[in-house]
This record gives structure tokens, sequence and C-alpha cells, in this order.
């Protein structure tokens, strides 16, 4: 029997990032709403033909969001504050993006078509990270008397749409307790988790429709469990999961767990009536001898073994070293081969790189790289290593390759570390003196002001950028125009008086392009 190999999510950026042109375009009134869906029912369509191509068994569906898994959540269940004017039924793409990104008023081109007493505008949710990476979600907001109900078949509509493809996918869903647990109250005093028995239904109710549809897996993310959870959070667990199972009896459930150890919460996970559990095996290796020997003999494991959150080649043979002892005592029936996370936090494709440096790029792994060390990993467990020689043998290769270059391993600050003492690390002047010498050299007052550090970058700074980049602006004058506009901060911020000034950076493009 072939072992299954997953992905929990793929990136939805498109590999030449098409879904933020997209979506560029239609926020900018360019193209409509007829357009942009159109464009990204390609994108799912793509990224399910090449998991497929790549040998992904599990292809998960409803990881596509047009802003962010969390808010399509919240539309699915209805949990739409006030302001944003829902009242029922379908929810608008203006809706949406309003609470994605926030409104402009009339002067917005998809702003909500009416705005009632907020003439000025309305607030997105709020924004913060996803656990501990740079993913950043929109905030679920919960009221006083919050009810919820099955406002988008979104999860239900893809995996149809897959199906009509050729495609059979599992389902993926953000899980009802880490929904709430993520969530915050309006009004202070409602407890999110309090919600849980008016959220069940919901969820059960989209569980059934998946059945009915012929799903046989669902995927049920709750991240949660890699947390310190009190007993109030263990015992909603077994509550949602129970209510789960009993839904849709003939569906198996599979809670994803990562970014970490389950830790105290294992026994809780184990003791749950779903069909298995996924494991991050790259944050939490030890979990795995853990979970082997403690799960029941029925239950399905997904092993997290390459890593979902890094752009770095995956050591394939010590990978099977470590896994080919379970394979064997717990059946390969019994396994699920995947990324440690979803692939939401990695680039798309290698090959498109055109101008890597080569020792570079053989070190690297990017999304569809993953998914083929995924690949190998089934092969060599299904058919014998022998299947896979010259795979392992790359992947050897790449690996010893990055251990000793000297494009990392320089061995100047090999022994400038070396001579680093103790005795560097601590100051030899007490907090006053350094108080002192400060306030001397700064002449700061006692509460000074200052900005964080980028200013906007207005339409002027952004058309020259393009001229630069068009080569019709030589790299003389666009630093000249960088100068112009770093003297005009500086001087603006002189004017209004704020002691510690910043230049602006208005030589900063796109972060991630800017930094690298």
């Amino acid at each position: 029997m072939s072992i299954i190999v997953s992905t929990l999510g793929f990136p939805r950026i498109g590999p030449r990032r098409e879904l933020k042109s997209a979506l560029e375009s239609y926020w900018s009134g360019k193209t409509d709403a007829q357009v942009l869906l159109k464009d990204s029912a390609g994108l799912r369509a793509a990224t399910w033909a090449r998991q497929h191509a790549l040998g992904v068994t599990h292809i998960p569906s409803n990881d596509f969001s047009l802003y962010d898994h969390v808010i399509d959540t919240s539309v699915m269940v209805g949990a739409i504050p006030n302001v944003y004017g829902w009242k029922g039924g379908d929810v608008p793409l203006e809706t949406y993006f309003a609470m994605a990104r926030g409104t402009q008023g009339a002067a917005d081109n998809h702003g909500c078509a009416d705005h009632g007493s907020h003439g000025h505008g309305l607030p997105a949710l709020e924004m913060t990270k996803w656990f501990d990476t740079n993913y950043h979600y929109m905030v679920p907001e919960f009221s006083r008397g919050q009810t919820f109900t099955l406002a988008s078949t979104k999860p239900l509509d893809e995996f149809l749409e897959a199906k009509s493809r050729g495609f059979h996918t599992r389902p993926a869903l953000v899980g009802p307790v880490t929904y709430l647990k993520l969530g915050k109250s309006k009004d202070d005093q409602t407890d999110p988790l309090s919600l849980l028995p008016g959220l069940l239904p919901i969820y059960a109710e989209m569980l059934r429709r998946l059945a009915a549809a012929g799903a046989d897996w669902v995927q049920i993310d709750e991240p949660c469990l890699v947390l310190d959870l009190d007993d109030q959070t263990r015992d909603a667990l077994k509550t949602a999961y129970e209510t789960l199972a009993k839904a849709a009896p003939g569906l198996k459930l599979l809670i994803t767990t990562y970014f970490g150890t389950i830790g105290d919460n294992l026994d809780t996970v184990l003791r749950l009536p779903v069909a298995g559990v996924h494991l991050d095996l790259v944050r939490a290796p030890s979990l795995l001898d853990e979970v082997r020997f403690k799960a029941r003999s029925d239950f399905i494991l997904s092993l997290g073994v390459i890593d979902g959150r890094n752009i770095w080649r995956s050591d394939l043979v010590a990978l099977l070293g470590r896994i080919e002892p379970v394979a064997d005592q717990r059946g390969r029936d019994r396994l699920i081969l995947a990324p440690s996370c979803s692939l939401l936090h990695v680039p798309v494709d290698l090959d498109l790189e055109s101008g890597l440096d080569q020792d570079l790029k053989r070190w690297l792994s990017f999304a569809v790289q993953k998914v083929e060390e995924l690949s190998i990993l089934g092969r060599a467990l299904t058919n014998g290593r022998d299947d896979v020689v010259k795979e392992l043998a790359a992947s050897a290769d790449a690996v010893a390759s990055r251990k000793t270059s000297p494009k990392i391993h320089d061995p100047a600050v090999q022994r400038r570390m070396a001579a680093v003492i103790p005795e560097m690390a601590r100051r030899h002047a007490g907090f006053e003196v350094r108080r002192r010498v400060q306030h001397d050299r700064l002449g700061l007052p006692a509460f000074p002001t200052t900005t964080i550090g980028s200013f906007p970058q207005t339409k002027e700074v952004r058309k020259a950028r393009a001229a630069h980049l068009r080569g019709s602006l030589n790299d003389a004058d666009y630093n000249a125009f960088l100068r112009k506009e770093t003297e005009a901060a500086v001087r603006w911020q002189e004017e209004i008086g704020i002691d510690v000034l910043v230049h602006g950076e208005f030589e900063r493009n796109d972060m991630v392009q800017y930094f690298g």
C-alpha cells in the first residue's frame, strides 16, 4: 500500500504573484468581482493540479483565501460586526474587504454600499500575528448576545469545484476552539469560549454537507493545542469533537496542530473521537516517540517532517532514519507524510528563480520542492530506498555542501567568535554614568518623541521608483530625488518638534525585496 502524502495548505499568492495583481486590480477599480473570482478559480485549479502531479494524495481545499483564512471563517459562521451593515444572506465582497482593509468612505471604489453614519469609511478588523509566524490574521470580533449562522459555504463550494476538475480533496477548516481562542470580545465581558455551544451547530452542518458531497477526510486546524491550555479549554475541545464526530459519523476528522509540541494537551488529543492527529515534528521532534506508543492502534499519525516555515532543503536520509521504525511499528497505512504546517509561509517554486547563486540554489527548497521531498520520502517508504537512490544522494550531497561551504562558514568570523570572552558582555559603567554620557551626547528631554521609521510612499516616490526600474531614470537622478525627499521629511520633523529624527526610508520598496 502506498503511503499517503499530504499538504496542509499551499501558497495562495500564485507562482508569479498572480493573486496580488488580481486583488490590486480589483481594489483600484480596474476590474470587477467577476474577473477577480475567475482569476482566483484559475489559481486554485492550477494549485490542485500541481500538487496532484507532484504525488500528493491528500490535496487540501479551502486553503485558498482572497485575504485571510480566519476572516473566511468569520464569514462562514456569520460573525460579522454590526458596523459593516450586513443584514444576513450572502456576504458581498465589499463587506468582506471592508472587514479586511477598511474603507475610505464615498471615495472607496469597492467599499460597503451603505455606510450609514460612517461617511468617512469603516475601520478594518484588528490584525495580529498568527502564533509566532510573520503571517497576520484578522482577529474575530464577538459581542454580547453573539449568534452564528451559516453565511458562507466556501469549504463546500471549493470541495465541489475541485471535484468537478477531477481532484478529490481534503477540506481544511480552522477549528472551532482555536477560532474562538483567537477572537476577542468587543465588550470585554463575553468569554469567547462561552460561545462554543452556538458555534458548533454551524460546524456540524458544514461537516454534514461535506460528507453528503463525498468528502471522506476533513482537516481541522487546532493550533491552539500547542499553547498552555486550562481545563476549561480542554473540556471545550472534548465537547467540540464529540459533537462534530456525531454530526457526520462517516467522516474522518484529522486534528491538525503545528508550531510546537502538544505537551500537556497530548492525552486530551489522543482521547478525542477523531481519526488522527497531525504533529509538527520539526518544532517538536521528540513528540514522535511519545505519540507512537500512546496512540491507539487505529489512530492515524500525520508526520510533519518537512519544515513548512523555512526555505532550506531537508536531509532526507536522516528523516528516513527517523520515520522507517515508526512505519514498521505502526504500519504504513496508519501514517501520513506532510509538511510541519501549511506551506503558506514559503515561496512557491525555486525553479522560477533564475538569478540565484547556484550553490545557494541547491540548498533551497520552496513549496513545490518541499512537496517533491515528501514524494521522495513516500516512495522510499512504499518501495524501499533503492527506488530513490539518486534523489537521496542528491539530498545528502546538498546537505553536506551547506555544512562545509565557506559561503556560510567563514574562518575569520569563527576566529572572532572564539575570541569572545564573558568580560566583553559586561558593562563597566553603572547606569548613572551611562545616563549622563547619553544625555551629554544626545541632549534629549525626559520624554523624547520619535516615529517608528518609514514614512508613507507617496505617488511621486512610487513613480520615481518605477521609472528607475524601467531605466528611464538613471541612478544619479534617482538618488538625488531620494535625497531631496529625505531632506524634506527631516526638515518637517524638525519643524514640528520631533526629538529623534528618522530619514523616512524612501529608498525602501517591498519589504521582503528590500531586506533580501
